[in-house]
């Protein structure tokens, strides 16, 4: 399944060119072309799915699989003192590209020429009330 408009199914096709590092039978890992940091890696299904809902089970573990083999790569291979694993699911969550996908993002410490992400977030304690009340709608 693939679909003929998809930026990524024509990476998997061999149409548009990539700079590709490791595949198997379900994924394509591949550099990003927009880095977060240096070696940032893309993590893609064969298969086209939309996003992290529609993805079936086995395409989702090939790609966590391989995500996590990248990870231990990019520490080994290129010094980073960390990694971020990231999927983005819907426009409201930054999701640019709508073929399932996992950024793997190398972190390097005290090194803000290969480390220029910043995350939005800053965490801090939440209302505890609210807290309970989305748990209660989510749970089962």
């Amino acid at each position: 399944m693939s679909d003929p408009d998809c930026i990524f199914c024509k990476i998997v096709a061999g149409d548009i060119p990539s700079a590709q590092i490791d595949s198997d039978e379900r994924t394509v890992a591949f550099m990003d072309i927009n880095p977060a940091t240096r070696g940032h890696v893309l993590i893609i299904p064969r298969r086209h799915h939309r996003d992290v809902l529609t993805i079936d089970a086995d395409d989702l573990n090939a790609c966590t699989l391989m995500a996590k083999q990248i990870a231990a790569r990019v520490m080994d291979k290129l010094g980073a003192d960390g990694v971020n694993l990231l999927n983005s699911c819907g426009s409201a969550a930054w999701q640019t590209v709508f073929h399932f996908h996992m950024h793997v993002i190398p972190r390097y410490i005290d090194d803000s020429a290969r480390d220029a992400l910043k995350l939005p977030w800053v965490p801090k304690a939440g209302d505890m009330a609210d807290i309970a009340a989305a748990a209660a709608e989510l749970g089962a």
